[in-house]
């Protein structure tokens, strides 16, 4: 069995071997960069599974490289390790595509946890694209399954890989109130649960595909409960 290819940015060499040494652990292959430009020479030369980003490097900020990341056609998850931990900054690493934020210091093993679930979430979604209808339409929005893309009145709004599995989570199963937890294990495959990541995902998403974000018609949120879609 071929192992997972996971890539490491962390420009210091202990928080690289101490993450290496967890994920060698769990059976994965592991390179290392220590600065963005290395690990952009990588991902040109490499197929990755997944992508372990510091936001504080020495020659580039980290929510900056992700958008070079994207731009040279890199699709699977990447998480944000970060010791800026203001809600700020989880908003708007999320906001730029990435699939989880975690806050150092944090517990190997939890991050490996987090890896094994997003690296699942992928796979899945991977397997999906290849039997799923072209698309599924309600109300003004349609979610193109082969291409993975939302449209609101055919004008496409461009989405994250995460918020794309929300929208289309929400879509399958309209006017359905969901719990925070159900919502988190859907997007993640994991029973971890964050309320923040998720409340982050629906303020962008919201963003997004409202007229007006700060009275939603679409997504609704059900005091004490959860959420639910309205199309």
């Amino acid at each position: 069995m071929t192992k997972q290819r996971i890539l490491i940015v962390d420009d210091e060499d202990y928080m690289r071997k101490l993450i290496k040494k967890s994920l060698v652990n769990e059976n994965y292959y592991i390179e290392e960069a220590s600065n963005g430009l290395e690990s952009l020479k990588l991902i040109k030369n490499n197929l990755f599974d997944l992508i372990i980003l510091d936001v504080m490097l020495k020659d580039e900020d980290g929510f900056e490289l992700i958008k070079e990341i994207k731009a040279i056609g890199f699709r699977g998850p990447i998480i944000f390790v970060s010791g800026r931990s203001e809600d700020y900054d989880k908003i708007l690493g999320l906001g730029l595509g990435a699939s989880n934020y975690i806050t150092k210091p944090f517990i190997p093993a939890i991050l490996c946890a987090h890896v094994k679930a997003q690296l699942r979430s992928y796979k899945e979604y991977s397997l999906e694209q290849r039997s799923l209808p072209k698309f599924i339409l309600n109300g003004p929005f349609k979610f193109d399954f082969k291409t993975y893309r939302l449209y609101k009145n055919d004008i496409l709004i461009d989405l994250s890989y995460k918020e794309n599995l929300l929208m289309k989570f929400f879509m399958e199963n309209p006017e359905q109130v969901f719990t925070k937890e159900q919502l988190y294990e859907n997007m993640w495959s994991d029973t971890i649960i964050d309320d923040n990541s998720i409340m982050v995902y629906m303020h962008q998403l919201r963003k997004k595909i409202e007229e007006n974000p700060k009275s939603p018609k679409h997504i609704i949120t059900v005091w004490g409960i959860g959420y639910k879609f309205m199309p």
